[in-house]
């Protein structure tokens, strides 16, 4: 470990809290817009495709028309992709990578592309969501913020990174509770304070902002849902069952289809995201209700008379057309699909229970809504975000206990079944796919926060009996409201917060080791 400025360092941690609320103010304020103006310019210009389609259908010229026009903005998205390879995808796989040190980045580069490719995927109709690129736009905008501030301290840097990425899931669904949650949960893995207060505060802001430009209304606004009584909660249990395996489906179908496009290793890139944009013209002119992420099928499936095998065969069609469009590598991400698809399946649950076993069809609502969040659950494994984002898209907050019953049974059917956090799974596949390549100076460190969990290797031992990497500085032990010296004979125990300061290339070296055994066995 370097000794040079640490000291200095060390004084940069006080009022690091204050700091770190003010700039996640910042970065949300600027996020809002940013994903506001994204949302705005794909509602219009996807209701300009929509009847482009429409209007093509009865003839021939027009619809060779529709077919190179969609296939020139195919082509122009990926040489985007092509040239910043970084945007493929939901991002969020990469927004983790780069919290982790694993990649490094060009944020600027990331949030002009990002925007533009996403911008074009989504309003030409392609099976893919506004999430996943709206969280990678966030996370670019508390890189380029970090990178501004004139403390150059790489682990606020990571934070306000992770707080872009909260600021742009609560700008893209106004669920601020969820990008809060999910910024923890998933991309940084942990509830540390000085990841919290900035998530906390870039979200709040950025839900502000969306509010202020597009409405108070929830994404779905399912605000009148009649409690499921308790005597039918083994229905809960099978739907759990039934969206855990489907959800592991839905991984499967992920990794092949991005292993059947990486196999055309002669084709060129832009070519490949070029073909997901032919299929989507053929579909927007067949039937425009399969274009999108399917936010219009979801607010309007409750009140659906489709038949069961109707909805088998819409939610087959719309699996594939996501799974062609993500495998290529578009811009776009998979939350919204994703929730389409376990909604379908509430519904499918929802009127079999209706028709074969006498259910009150006032009940086939919480069928979709719960199916919805077991679903995400089973693939993302991130149950607090599942059950948060759901309350929150749907306006409804009286469904906690059977959204949790729900939630946990996809959660161990997922683990049952050996299924693995489909973002953890896609950013390994990422990397190995370009490489790791972290740039960071060596010269310059980081901070890093971990906490002592039950049961783990640590819990209870001294300091100066525990095996530390060696590429590490044990600065602080916090303790509740304390901060504790650490000297060698003091003991951890569970719940404390350990940092650690480290050079930024040992970054991710460093976390693997200290994770391991601070983790509960």
């Amino acid at each position: 470990m370097h000794s040079n400025n640490i000291e200095e360092i060390l004084n940069h941690r006080k009022n690091m809290h204050l700091k770190l609320v003010v700039q996640g103010i910042l970065i949300g304020l600027i996020t809002g817009l940013v994903i506001v103006l994204n949302r705005i310019l794909i509602t219009k210009f996807f209701s300009v495709f929509e009847d482009f389609y429409r209007n093509s259908r009865d003839n021939i010229y027009e619809t060779i028309i529709v077919f190179i026009t969609v296939s020139f903005f195919g082509l122009i998205t990926g040489y985007m992709v092509k040239r910043e390879s970084m945007i493929s995808g939901s991002g969020i796989p990469q927004v983790k990578g780069r919290v982790i040190n694993k990649i490094s980045v060009n944020w600027f580069k990331i949030l002009i592309y990002k925007f533009l490719g996403g911008l074009i995927s989504l309003s030409v109709g392609l099976s893919v969501g506004r999430e996943g690129p709206s969280v990678q736009m966030g996370a670019s905008i508390g890189e380029g913020l970090a990178n501004k501030f004139v403390e150059k301290l790489h682990a606020k840097e990571e934070f306000l990174i992770t707080a872009g990425a909260s600021a742009g899931l609560a700008a893209a669904f106004n669920s601020p509770l969820a990008g809060i949650i999910f910024a923890l949960e998933e991309v940084h893995r942990t509830f540390s304070p000085l990841v919290l207060l900035p998530a906390m505060s870039a979200s709040l802001t950025a839900d502000f902002i969306s509010k202020n430009f597009l409405g108070m209304e929830s994404a779905l606004d399912f605000n009148v849902l009649t409690p499921l009584p308790l005597h039918l909660y083994w229905l809960l249990v099978v739907l759990g069952i039934v969206t855990g395996v489907f959800g592991v489906i839905f991984c499967k179908g992920i990794y092949l289809f991005q292993n059947l496009y990486g196999k055309f290793k002669s084709i060129p890139i832009q070519f490949k995201v070029m073909f997901p944009f032919m299929v989507t013209a053929i579909a927007g002119i067949i039937s425009p209700i399969l274009l999108g992420g399917g936010h219009e099928i979801i607010v309007h499936l409750a009140a659906a008379n489709n038949s069961i095998s109707q909805l088998l065969i819409l939610y087959i069609i719309k699996f594939l057309l996501l799974l062609i469009c993500f495998g290529s590598g578009v811009p776009g991400g998979i939350f919204l699909p994703m929730l389409l698809l376990g909604a379908l399946l509430g519904k499918i649950f929802g009127d079999i229970s209706v028709n074969y076993l006498g259910i009150n069809s006032i009940y086939v609502l919480n069928f979709i809504t719960l199916a919805m969040a077991g679903y995400f659950v089973a693939v993302v494994k991130a149950p607090i975000t599942g059950i948060i984002l759901i309350m929150e898209m749907t306006g409804s907050f009286s469904n906690l206990l059977s959204l949790a019953v729900v939630v946990i049974i996809a959660y161990l059917t997922s683990d049952i079944l050996r299924n693995e956090p489909i973002y953890e799974k896609l950013l390994e596949r990422f990397l190995n796919n370009v490489g790791v390549a972290n740039h960071l100076d060596k010269h310059d460190k980081t901070f890093m926060e971990f906490v002592i969990e039950m049961d783990s290797t640590v819990e209870d031992k001294l300091i100066k009996d525990i095996p530390w990497p060696k590429d590490c500085l044990l600065v602080a032990i916090k303790r509740g409201d304390s901060e504790i010296i650490p000297r060698g004979n003091v003991k951890l125990i569970a719940g404390d917060y350990i940092i650690v300061l480290v050079d930024d290339h040992k970054t991710s070296e460093i976390y693997e080791q200290i994770t391991a055994i601070t983790l509960a066995d």
